[in-house]
This record gives C-alpha cells, sequence and structure tokens, in this order.
C-alpha cells in the first residue's frame, strides 16, 4: 500500500462503466498504471481504447497496491471480498452509493483492515465507457469511509486516490455518509421518480404546456432504473424514515389546501429558505444572481456567436441553462450575473443584435 502523496503502484479497477472508466483515465493521466478488468469485455476493451488503463494482466499480484471496484451495488461485497483474497497487499475501496450495508455483510467474515469504502460524488445519466471523462471528479466531493479497523495505510491509498482524480476529500463514518446521500441525492430521486410517475395519468394536451421547471423537477428520473433500484433498495433503511418525514409534509399542505382561503405561504417559504442553504459555487455561500435570458435560433454557430458577444460585454457568466421553445427552432439561454452587471449585459446583447426576454 502507498504513503500519501506516492504513486499507488499497479492499479486494478474492476468495472469499466462510466465512474470506472473516468477513474481510469484521471489515474493514467496522472501516470499511475491501470490494469482493466469487466464482466463485460466490450466495456473493457472500450475503456482502454478511451485512455482508461489496460487489459493486461497484472504479473505479480502481490505488487498491487490499490483495487478499485466500480460494480453495480448488488455486486459490490462479492467482488470486494474476491479482491482483498486475490491482491493480499494492496488496499481495497469499492465507489458505490451506499456503504453501511456492504460493509457489514463483509465484516460477517472476515478482518477488513485494507478495505476502505469511498464515494466519489459525480456521475452522469449517460452509461458506459464512451461517456467516461477525466474531468468527471475534478473539485467534486469524494467522501472517504473508514470504519474502525480500517488500516492508515489504507486510508492515505484511497485518499491518494481520489486527490490524483482531483476531487476534494471528506471522510465520514459509513451510516453518517448514507444517511447524508439518502437525504440529498436518493431522496430528490425518488421525488423526481414520483412526480415523472404522476405524468402518465396526465393527457397529452395538457403536458405540451409543460415548461422547464416540470423538466428541472423529472430530469433525473431518467436515469437507468434497475441502478436505482439497487441504490434506493440498499439505502432502505435510512429512506424509509425520510419519505414518511416528507409524505408528512405533503400531507399538511393537501389538508391545508382543502380548507376554504387556504394559507401555504409558510410552506413555500420554507420552500424557498431550503434552497438557500445549499452551497453555492465552489462550496460558497450561495448568490441571489439575476438573469438575463437570450433568444438563440437553433442553428449551427448560434451558441459561438452568443458567447463571443457576451465575452465582448466584458461580464463574468456565473451559470447558465437553456430552454428549448416547443414550438419554435429557438432556445432560450438564461444567463446568471452580478445584479450589478445585468443592465450592461442587457444593454450590450440588445445592442449586438440578440432579442433579450423578461427574466
Amino acid at each position: 500500500m502507498t504513503a500519501a502523496g506516492s504513486p499507488l503502484g499497479p492499479v486494478v479497477l474492476i468495472g469499466a462503466g462510466l465512474v470506472g472508466a473516468s477513474i481510469g483515465q484521471a489515474l493514467t493521466r496522472a501516470g499511475e498504471t491501470v490494469h482493466l478488468v469487466d464482466a463485460n469485455p466490450a466495456h473493457a476493451r472500450v475503456a482502454a481504447e478511451r485512455g482508461a488503463g489496460t487489459l493486461t494482466s497484472v504479473a505479480a499480484p502481490h505488487e498491487v497496491g490499490l483495487v478499485i471496484v466500480a460494480v453495480p451495488p448488488r455486486a459490490i461485497a462479492g467482488v470486494v471480498d474476491e479482491a482483498l483474497d486475490t491482491y493480499r497487499s494492496a488496499a481495497v475501496t469499492d465507489v458505490g452509493s451506499v456503504k453501511e450495508p456492504v460493509l457489514r455483510e463483509l465484516m460477517e467474515h472476515r478482518s477488513l483492515g485494507r478495505y476502505v469504502g469511498s464515494h466519489p460524488m459525480a456521475g452522469s445519466h449517460l452509461p458506459g465507457p464512451l461517456a467516461a471523462d477525466p474531468e468527471l471528479f475534478v473539485d467534486r466531493t469524494w467522501a472517504i469511509t473508514p470504519h474502525p479497523d480500517a488500516e492508515p495505510a489504507a486510508v492515505a491509498a484511497v485518499t491518494r486516490l481520489a486527490e490524483l482524480c482531483g476531487a476534494r476529500v471528506i471522510s465520514l463514518a459509513p451510516d453518517e455518509h448514507d444517511r447524508a446521500v439518502g437525504r440529498v441525492s436518493h431522496l430528490p430521486h425518488l421525488v423526481s421518480a414520483a412526480m415523472a410517475g404522476h405524468l402518465l395519468g396526465v393527457p397529452p394536451e395538457e403536458l405540451s404546456l409543460a415548461g422547464q421547471g416540470l423538466r428541472d423537477v423529472t430530469r433525473i428520473a431518467g436515469s437507468d432504473p434497475a441502478l436505482w433500484q439497487q441504490i434506493v433498495s440498499a439505502n432502505a433503511r435510512m429512506l424509509v424514515p425520510e419519505l414518511r418525514a416528507l409524505t408528512k409534509r405533503l400531507t399538511v399542505v393537501a389538508d391545508q389546501l382543502a380548507e376554504p382561503g387556504a394559507d401555504v405561504a409558510q410552506w413555500l417559504g420554507d420552500g424557498v429558505a431550503g434552497t438557500r442553504r445549499l452551497p453555492g459555487k465552489h462550496g460558497r455561500a450561495p448568490v441571489d444572481y439575476a438573469e438575463v435570458v437570450v433568444e438563440i435560433p437553433d442553428a449551427p454557430g448560434s451558441l459561438a456567436r452568443l458567447f463571443a458577444d457576451v465575452d465582448a460585454a466584458g461580464v463574468n457568466v456565473e451559470d447558465i441553462a437553456i430552454e428549448h421553445d416547443p414550438a419554435r427552432l429557438v432556445g432560450h439561454l438564461r444567463l446568471s450575473v452580478r445584479p450589478e452587471r445585468r443592465a450592461e449585459l442587457d444593454r450590450v446583447m440588445t445592442g449586438s443584435g440578440w432579442t433579450v426576454r423578461p427574466a
């Protein structure tokens, strides 16, 4: 096992999907030697072609410094168990999104000093190694979840892995991690799926009225249901009380709305307050940005021309979003800027011939 700041030694990466292949690309770019293994040989081959590592086997398993398990949730414990037996000098980590059940299953029948769970908080709705990106983890949070029996050298190796991928490292106990991701990742996915599933009963003519708000709420519901079935069932112990608490909140507002002259201002105000608790850019305090909405033709070169004009305005754009007009071949690009710069950007864009819409 490696010391902090030193090379990891030969790395075995088991699982060449999106996350695994992205890790392999980042480590290879950092100068590490990565050996790819996947139950689907085509995935491993594509990942290797995209710079995630090599398909050659490790000559001497005892020389391996780190094994990274990036397989579907139900397979994690078994693959980690096998890796600990095969690579007897290596630290072993998995990058699954639920930690405590895996640890509990492994602890039933073996010593786990060389195992340290971890979870990079980054991903994509696009599956497979073709979507891999070595920048996927840069400036993103990577949770390390050491348990009481974890060896310091193993913790150091997994921490070094996250650092080489450009991530910001935090340390959480496994159950603390599962509670946190349940609240901020798994529960929102279930809520999004509930809203999207509710649309199955909405007539098509009503869906034609849908705007960006509905698309924002339901976007993450489009992720792989087989994968998310494994994730949410693994974290059910943490999710059940959160779902019940949310159900109670919804029941309260439903009861309030059923009364004449219903006043749900407090309920809606709590929603605004909740959004303002989320960290802003780069983890800093959130900022209430102003928006400039520019109509943009759905034509080649339009975005490049628009951003050239934005650059000429000398106004820093803090965030962007685009909404597509359902009836015309145009989009509406929302440019978030500091409130004091809004008028200047509006003036420059209008002067450059762009149509600026009300925010």
